[in-house]
């Protein structure tokens, strides 16, 4: 059985919805999602090991670069949202918080 998942969500756009964004470029349109995936910095503690919002934010950053025509850096940041899916990479830990065995010296 097919996936509809994204047909579904596309028919819950109604057509004035459809007029609305015909107003803007793709790469317009991409760049506002990038900017709503993006982990704000107030959330970046809770965030920043969650992988699902990392590998969202990674893809929309590499559609932008795609749209822009910058395959040469879309190509680094779809690795990154494939990693995060797949488990090879994890957040690494905060330099503000820096080594607790510095801090102890």
């Amino acid at each position: 059985m097919p996936d509809t998942s994204l047909s579904a969500t596309s028919s819950q756009v109604t057509s004035a919805d459809r007029g609305n964004l015909s107003a803007f470029s793709a790469a317009e349109l991409a760049q506002a999602l990038l900017e709503k995936l993006a982990i704000a910095e107030r959330d970046w503690h809770r965030l920043k090991s969650n992988r699902k919002v990392r590998a969202n934010e990674q893809a929309a950053a590499a559609i932008v670069f795609l749209l822009k025509n910058q395959p040469d850096e879309a190509l680094p940041r779809l690795q990154q949202a494939v990693a995060w899916l797949d488990r090879s990479i994890s957040a690494p830990p905060c330099p503000s918080h820096g080594d607790r065995a510095k801090r102890e010296e």
